[in-house]
C-alpha cells in the first residue's frame, strides 16, 4: 500500500518577481520577490501528499514522461479527467480517470488500450497535482 512520508525538510529557494517570457528575451530584474518552498507550492494537504517516479510512456501525450516526479494528493476527491494513481488488485498505474459514459482508466498514448476496471476492484490512491520534469529527459522523449 502507498503511504505518505511524514513531514519532510523545508527547502526554500529564491523566487524572482519578474516573469520570464517564452517569446523574446526581456531584461532580468535584480531583486527577489520572496523565497519559494516547493512543498508550499506543490502540496496542499501535507499529511496526504506523497511523491512517485513515473515509469513508461503510456501518458506521454499528457506531458507525463518516463522518469518524471509526480506529486500525488490522496486527500483530493478524484473527478472526471484527473490523472490518478489507481490500484487494481496488486498492480498500480497512473492514468487519466474517465467516469462517463463508462468508468475507464485512459492512457494518453494511442499505443495503449484503455482499461475498463471493475468498479468494485478499483482503488484510487490519489490525484496527481503536479508533474516535475527533467528538461533534458523530456526533450529526449520529444525527439
Amino acid at each position: 500500500m502507498l503511504t505518505p512520508k511524514e513531514d519532510g525538510p523545508s527547502c526554500r529557494q529564491p523566487l524572482f518577481l519578474e516573469m520570464v517570457p517564452c517569446g523574446f528575451p526581456s531584461p532580468a530584474q535584480d531583486y527577489v520577490e520572496k523565497e519559494l518552498d516547493l512543498n508550499e507550492y506543490c502540496v496542499r494537504h501535507r499529511s496526504a501528499t506523497y511523491y512517485l517516479r513515473a515509469h513508461g510512456d503510456s501518458m506521454q501525450d499528457g506531458f507525463l514522461f518516463n522518469g518524471d516526479l509526480l506529486v500525488v494528493d490522496s486527500a483530493l476527491k478524484p473527478v472526471n479527467g484527473d490523472i490518478v494513481v489507481a490500484g487494481m488488485g496488486a498492480e498500480f498505474t497512473v492514468k487519466r480517470l474517465v467516469t462517463r459514459p463508462r468508468l475507464c482508466l485512459q492512457p494518453m498514448n494511442p499505443s495503449y488500450p484503455p482499461i475498463y476496471p471493475d468498479p468494485d476492484e478499483l482503488q484510487i490512491f490519489g490525484v496527481v497535482t503536479h508533474i516535475i520534469h527533467r528538461t533534458r529527459e523530456v526533450l529526449k522523449c520529444l525527439d
